[in-house]
């Protein structure tokens, strides 16, 4: 099993609004445009963000701006704002024969190895940021020209 894809989408309209908040009004359409998603899957990102206090999006005149600096907005941050709460790496199967000895035993072997490494995966996403990631992304374009 996988994590959805709205960690990455997350993290390209983070990256959108740190391009071009000051130049454009970021609605959810154009949002929409440059990620290829659907607007109103878009918005429901959108609020997730908002909840936690990432962005703002403007009543009235419209528009969305970052209410933290990119170097402060760490890939976990993103992550645990867009993906479910308790979703896991990997999903076990669900019903393994428990008169087999392997089937009895086979969620307590993995339990804890999963656990733990869901629990660095998140450590290590601690240490990468918005602005490490904008860096990259302008750097790309660079090598691009």
């Amino acid at each position: 099993m996988q994590f959805s894809s709205k960690t990455a989408t997350a993290v390209h309209i983070l990256l959108y609004i740190e391009e071009y908040q000051n130049e454009e009004k970021i609605t959810s359409e154009v949002l929409a445009d440059t990620t290829g998603i659907n607007a109103v899957n878009i918005r429901k990102i959108l609020a997730s963000l908002k909840k936690v206090n990432l962005i703002t999006v403007k009543p009235g005149i419209g528009g969305t701006f970052l209410l933290e600096k990119p170097e402060n907005i760490t890939l976990r941050t993103i992550f645990e704002a867009v993906e479910e709460k308790e979703e896991s790496l990997f999903r076990m199967h669900d019903q393994p024969n428990t008169n087999c000895p392997v089937g009895f035993s086979i969620n307590g072997v993995l339990e804890n190895r999963l656990i733990s490494l869901k629990e660095n995966m998140l450590k290590d996403m601690e240490g990468m940021t918005l602005l490490d990631m904008y860096k990259d992304m302008k750097k790309l374009l660079k090598e691009k020209k």
